[in-house]
């Protein structure tokens, strides 16, 4: 079993043969130092980010998963190291057959039962787990995944490491804490450990076929649930080619341009009207049939949406389609994204120049290149005014990219603008979305109420404020010492004024009783005090009336 210690011992070790153990060294002073190799020096033709890359690979299952889910945080990083990440590739040594046995008679006993064969050599192998093809008694071909023995404890352990990396990067770096180290390491925790459990991929998997049940040229692989558990899954096995493959799709007798519409669409039915959506949408999880079916597999990353923000993101596409400005901040601030108010302006100068810059064009093929380079765009000034952008909005962003990218490989002509805007306006005419909210998304309607609609925006915004604390009241600090010295001096006033209406009211009564009950030198005694509070009333009142008289004239 390994230990933390021997896996941040594998962890330094791996940083250090690609060069990346300064970063350790900075978070862990002293801690690390023992453990780094005097030699081995990364390759002089390797960027920084391709080394990243590399060293992730080699980490395993925890780090090239975390890769790849921060590879849609464009906001954040670096365009380079984007890149780099998109390519991290999840293969690993598959495990022997006899292992694969044991894990099938584990969760499965009664296997003889169900399937004739199992075939030996794997049809895939990956760092969580590994696909055989088997057979039926029936003859139906099938797909067995079988998770790795022990990739549970690993993938804990490995989150745990990552959590006080996150920490403490946060400690060393405070900057690093606008956006949130340690939150993203728990998103990632809790994404990661929905994967390991296989049987929430199969429930994926048949709540979509249920939502597709009435688009033939839609798919998904049949779950048998009689043999699924946690750590074993059965699914139907389909044939097919990757749907990025044009030629092999031509070569089927199949329009490549109608599988790009077919996909795009079950995309836009998936966010529009279900709400629930395949998040990972690359083409290795995407097959295309003989029957010219668009088949979807790998259901471990999904997107649920609210209807809210489903009406957000269709807010942020009309205001990409018509260079609405105003609409799309609002649709950032509908995903909970929170702009500054010393950033609002420049934000707005920023958002024009982008759209002025990518929008128009009179080739067909334009208006697709132009949509992805103004998501690119929108990121890049996200991450340079340091906006906080939710992981659901980012997915969204990442997904559209993507399916749109596979479009255009497979006809350079797909245009987005003709194939969306049609797609919207039947889902106002079915009332999916009512024809009043697609008016309102408009813009002519917007410019219209602008004044308006911006009254109960900033009225929200300010309570907002309020009510989380962060509204900010400056004082400057001649008012505090102002204030402080007119409450010493009514402190001061109210003290004479108690001490003289006491000696008034004591020496009253002492006068009142001294006649019949005291001696005489206390009446005097009396006398005299009660005239020292009269004396002292006098003083005050003077003293009032003359500051006053004073302040009257200075001002």
């Amino acid at each position: 079993m390994v230990t933390r210690i021997v896996r941040y011992a594998q962890i330094v070790d791996i940083l250090s043969k690609y060069g990346l153990s300064i970063g350790l060294e900075r978070l862990f002073p002293g801690r690390a130092k023992f453990r780094l190799p005097s030699s081995g020096k990364p390759s002089e033709g390797s960027t920084i980010y391709e080394r990243i890359r590399l060293a992730l690979e080699e980490l395993g299952p925890t780090f090239v998963k975390f890769g790849q889910i921060m590879s849609t945080r464009t906001e954040l990083l670096p365009p380079e190291m984007i890149e780099q990440l998109k390519k991290l590739q999840d293969h690993a040594r598959p495990i022997p057959f006899s292992q694969v046995m044991e894990i099938i008679e584990e969760n499965c006993p009664n296997w003889e039962d169900y399937f004739s064969e199992i075939e030996e050599t794997p049809v895939a192998s990956a760092s969580i787990g590994q696909v055989h093809r088997a057979y039926l008694k029936d003859g139906t071909k099938v797909a067995l995944k079988i998770q790795r023995p022990g990739i549970p404890e690993i993938i804990e352990l490995d989150i745990g490491i990552l959590q006080s990396m996150a920490e403490r990067i946060e400690t060393v770096l405070p900057e690093t804490r606008l956006y949130n180290p340690s939150g993203m390491v728990e998103d990632f925790a809790h994404q990661i450990l929905k994967e390991l459990d296989f049987t929430r991929d199969a429930r994926n998997a048949d709540r979509m076929s249920r939502n597709f049940q009435n688009s033939p040229n839609v798919r998904f692989p049949k779950i048998y649930w009689e043999c699924t558990t946690p750590h074993f899954l059965v699914m139907e096995f389909i044939e097919g080619v990757r749907i990025d493959d044009r030629d092999a799709i031509t070569e089927m007798g199949i329009d490549p341009h109608q599988i790009g519409v077919t996909g795009f669409h079950a995309y836009l039915k998936m966010i529009f009207e279900d709400g629930f959506f395949h998040g990972d949408p690359h083409p290795g999880n995407l097959l295309v049939t003989k029957a010219g079916e668009v088949v979807f597999l790998d259901f471990g990353i999904v997107g649920i949406l609210r209807p809210e923000k489903r009406q957000n993101f269709i807010n942020l596409l009309f205001a990409l389609s018509t260079d609405n400005i105003e609409l799309m901040i609002r649709s950032l601030e509908g995903f909970g994204i929170v702009i500054q108010e010393e950033d609002r302006e420049p934000l707005r100068d920023d958002l024009y120049i982008m759209m002025h810059d990518f929008s128009g064009g009179d080739a067909e093929g334009v208006a697709q290149l132009n949509f992805g380079l103004v998501v690119s765009e929108l990121t890049e000034a996200m991450r340079r005014y340091r906006l906080k952008v939710p992981m659901s909005l980012m997915l969204l962003l990442k997904v559209f990219v993507m399916v749109l990218d596979i479009g255009v490989r497979l006809d350079p002509k797909f245009n987005f603008g003709k194939e969306v805007t049609p797609y919207l306006t039947k889902l106002a005419d079915t009332n999916t979305f009512s024809a009043g909210y697609v008016k309102r998304a408009s813009m002519a309607l917007l410019e219209g109420a602008d004044a308006l609609l911006d009254m109960p925006r900033n009225l929200n915004l300010m309570l907002r404020r309020l009510s989380t604390g962060t509204f900010k009241l400056e004082i400057v600090d001649t008012d505090i010492q102002k204030v402080t010295m007119a409450l010493d001096k009514a402190s001061d006033k109210m003290m004479m004024g108690i001490v003289v209406a006491s000696l008034v009211i004591g020496s009253s009564l002492v006068l009142q009783v001294s006649s019949v009950t005291l001696p005489t030198q206390i009446s005097w005694l009396a006398i005299a005090g009660y005239t020292a509070a009269v004396l002292c009333g006098f003083y005050a009142i003077y003293h009032v009336i003359f500051l006053r008289f004073r302040m009257d004239r200075q001002s």
